[in-house]
């Protein structure tokens, strides 16, 4: 096992670009707290960590739909005597439809999982990175923040949130030996389109689809950096720089075409 002290602490680390973020902390001798919801993927991620990297894995199983998670999730770290060096928020969903007809008890919990633990989490191990002198926070947004969303309009608003948030007390600690980052991708290959039920939309069906561990190295090298935040790849660099060139009725008309159902059939 590592005789390291630090410790990253990874919501959403099963997979996806939360796994990927957990391998390159582990390779960097970072021992783990991976925060999850289901038993077995949590159980297995854990297991090939720890063979792989030889560090020591620390499994939260935590639902971060429901309010009281984030909470239990701090007080569970506090009570085993772990400091987090680096706090990863990364788990977040999303529900593909026009808003007047989707489940607002879902989207209730999309906001709960894509903002409050958001600030649950960084609240209360931002206060103790204060009082040591020293820590990181990754927060994973979306280049969906940058620009609004027919057909996903409280997901791009969640993520709106997160980079606004996370500007804002980077600004606040910023000369206190804190890092504060934003982690912004475009369409990734991850399982996030069909929990959102997204995978006919045009966008996801037909345009690339980055990888997530090319996703996570841009995160995690702009953490390391002192980066106020980064887009990964180049194509969603442009995207959402022309979202702030373009006036924001034809931004939404635009993405509006890209996120209807393709019409492209299967081969």
């Amino acid at each position: 096992m590592s005789s390291s002290q630090n410790y990253a602490l990874i919501t959403g680390a099963t997979s996806g670009i939360g796994r990927e973020l957990a391998k390159l902390f582990a390779k960097d001798r970072y021992n783990l707290v991976i925060v999850a919801r289901d038993l077995n993927e949590l159980d297995r991620t854990s297991s090939e960590l720890r063979n792989q990297f030889g560090i020591e894995v620390v499994p939260i199983i935590k639902d971060l739909f429901l309010r009281e998670s984030p909470f239990e999730v701090y007080e569970e770290v506090r009570s085993k005597g772990i400091n987090i060096t680096a706090l990863v928020n990364n788990a977040g969903q999303g529900q593909y439809g026009e808003f007047a007809e989707t489940d607002i008890n879902r989207e209730l919990d999309i906001i709960q999982l894509n903002i409050s633990s958001y600030v649950v989490l960084s609240k209360l191990f931002l206060k103790d990175m204060l009082s040591r002198g020293e820590g990181k926070i990754l927060n994973v947004s979306s280049i969906g923040g940058e620009m609004p969303g027919p057909l996903q309009a409280v997901y791009h608003a969640t993520k709106a949130f997160v980079t606004s948030f996370t500007e804002a007390i980077r600004s606040e600690v910023k000369d206190r030996n804190i890092t504060v980052t934003a982690l912004l991708p475009g369409v990734t290959d991850t399982d996030f389109f069909r929990k959102a039920e997204q995978e006919e939309a045009k966008m996801v069906k037909e345009g690339h689809k980055a990888d997530p561990a090319k996703v996570a190295k841009d995160g995690y090298e702009a953490l390391l950096a002192g980066d106020d935040k980064v887009v990964s790849g180049f194509a969603n660099k442009v995207m959402a720089g022309a979202a702030h060139l373009v006036p924001e009725e034809k931004v939404a008309d635009l993405m509006h075409r890209q996120m209807e159902p393709s019409q492209k059939k299967e081969d």
